[in-house]
């Protein structure tokens, strides 16, 4: 079974709706792990229906190098992504982690990827989920 860790922070919708997603297209061929920056975002992944959930830097950090893919918006690779609470340390676990990271292209914090088209939210996570499916063989 493919170990997977979705990432987010603040009130975890946007994991949410990537977890959500992910149980449709995959069923339990994927183990997602829910792992947020605070317990909100934890709790409401996991109300989404990941197999188990973490919160904080400690459950970021050491999880990252366990799992075959980590999900979630760019922020979670940039140092005090998401109003501060990604911190620096979760970013650089979450950049140098050997897993395969997809992460959706969301312009929130003041960084701007160029050549993306700016898609809704729902329709970007389609192409994510298309994406995994190619990358991971599930």
């Amino acid at each position: 079974m493919r170990k997977v860790a979705v990432i987010d922070g603040q009130g975890g919708g946007i994991g949410s709706l990537i977890i959500k997603k992910l149980k449709e297209e995959f069923g339990d061929a994927l183990d997602i792990t829910a792992l947020g920056t605070n317990s909100t975002a934890t709790s409401a992944m996991m109300k989404a229906r990941a197999n188990k959930g973490a919160t904080g830097e400690n459950a970021i950090i050491w999880n990252a190098c366990r799992v075959d893919a980590i999900v979630g918006p760019l922020s979670i690779v940039l140092a005090n992504g998401m109003l501060g609470e990604l911190t620096p340390a979760m970013a650089a676990a979450i950049a140098s982690s050997p897993a395969k990271k997809f992460l959706v292209p969301l312009n929130q914090e003041n960084v701007e990827v160029i050549g993306i088209l700016k898609d809704p939210l729902p329709h970007l996570i389609e192409k994510l989920v298309e994406r995994i499916k190619e990358e991971m063989h599930v």
